[in-house]
């Protein structure tokens, strides 16, 4: 990294901010050997320790409630938020209002990148519990003048009823929201039509990788007649990646606020552009509880390059490909859950679908349970055609049972279709 770039700048600045003022972090500098005096020059991110998440589950667990990775007196935190933890203990975290500001103006560049302006009206279908990226995004939204609609503590079916009533052009939430909409509109008299004619123009999702899963994607723009932009982000780490108008199939690396290394999972060495690798995040302007060198977990494909939208920022093709965590071996095969969700979207047949992992003597073994659509009256080919498609990605023998309707369990918010006994 150019040390004379204004990332890396801010990065000295970062440091001196925080060191002998952030327990967690003055501890860590400490034992890398870094000192009182070692920011008064350019600092290379390569000689920074990493951050890992179960670091930080590890040092709440030990300083409860909050751990030691806070800058300012406890008194000038005005937010909290904690992790889903799909993954383990949920984190929980503070802001600054000053920190918190930070991550509007980040989510703001998501809106821009979307064309969304004041002239939209948004709404937000989703419970206003604890999870961060739809908190920024409703607030960030008010700030540009959108008219921003609370939908939460809401069925379904009244959120679709205040589509029509009050005619929203964007809607944000997750990937398997989108699909569950779409999903209770067609069996209220048939209204997938009519959603497709509603007056949204775009979808915002996050929270999972659905919104860059070809066949996921496919499935909720043609439900809709709208536009997908995908989103990504953290509630430790803050609002990382966007999609431009210009450029599905990708997002955007925000380098204006995060310095984004992509790094060999085992070895920590930095791979080349177009190599599959973990994204490592250093956010820049959340001083009160800030991360440095943060190992996400989330396997990417970083490209440079200037896009089709204008903005020199790297991409990541094909968004967040794997979760490095998620990651289970079936009879030796690697298989990640996003591959799963890309071959059972193609068949729009299926409503719903949960995936298990399970031992059979000493290897595991993955089946797949199934509820169809309303009116499907295939479901044996359905279900063999489903496994022959999973045999062919995979190169495993899945088994596909088709199960009644309303069994498997419906999700608002990160779905949990992936379950290992």
């Amino acid at each position: 990294m150019p040390q004379d770039s204004q990332p890396a700048d801010r990065l000295v600045r970062l440091l001196r901010d925080i060191y002998g003022r952030n327990p967690f972090y003055t501890k860590k500098l400490d034992a890398a050997g870094f000192g009182p005096n070692s920011f008064d020059s350019p600092v290379y991110l390569q000689s920074l320790p990493f951050t890992t998440k179960p670091e930080l589950v590890a040092d709440q667990q030990g300083t409860p409630p909050w751990g030691t990775n806070l800058t300012e007196n406890i008194d000038r935190y005005t937010r909290y938020n904690q992790t889903s933890s799909t993954t383990g203990n949920p984190l929980r975290w503070l802001d600054t209002n000053d920190s918190w500001q930070w991550m509007l103006e980040c989510w703001k560049a998501v809106y821009a990148a979307s064309t969304i302006t004041w002239r939209d009206r948004i709404l937000f279908p989703f419970s206003f519990g604890p999870f961060l990226g739809f908190w920024t995004a409703f607030e960030a939204g008010c700030q540009i003048g959108a008219h921003c609609i609370p939908a939460g503590g809401m069925s379904s079916q009244a959120r679709l009823a205040m589509i029509d009533t009050l005619k929203p052009s964007v809607v944000c939430c997750t990937p398997t929201y989108a699909l569950r909409l779409m999903e209770v509109a067609a069996g209220m008299h048939g209204r997938t039509g009519e959603l497709r004619k509603s007056t949204v123009r775009v979808l915002i999702v996050a929270g999972e990788p659905g919104g860059s899963i070809s066949s996921t994607r496919k499935r909720i723009e043609e439900g809709w007649g709208a536009r997908v932009i995908d989103h990504h982000g953290l509630t430790e780490v803050g609002p990382i990646s966007f999609e431009c108008w210009e450029s599905p199939g990708g997002l955007h690396l925000n380098e204006d606020e995060f310095i984004c290394e992509v790094l060999e999972p085992g070895t920590g060495r930095e791979v080349s552009d177009g190599q599959r690798g973990e994204l490592v995040v250093t956010n820049l302007g959340r001083s009160a509880s800030p991360l440095i060198r943060y190992r996400t977990g989330d396997i990417v494909m970083r490209q440079a390059g200037e896009c089709k939208c204008g903005r020199a920022f790297a991409r990541l093709e094909g968004g967040i490909l794997a979760r490095a965590d998620e990651m289970v071996i079936v009879r030796g095969v690697n298989v990640y859950p996003s591959a799963v969700e890309e071959v059972v979207r193609r068949f729009s047949e299926v409503a719903e679908y949960r995936a298990t992992v399970g031992n059979s003597g000493a290897l595991s073994e993955l089946s797949l349970e199934i509820e169809l659509n309303a009116g499907v009256d295939r479901a044996p080919a359905v279900a063999g055609d489903l496994s022959a498609a999973l045999r062919e990605s995979l190169g495993l023998t899945v088994p596909v049972r088709v199960v009644e309707p309303d069994v498997l369990p419906r999700f608002e918010m990160k779905a949990k279709r992936f379950v290992i006994t």
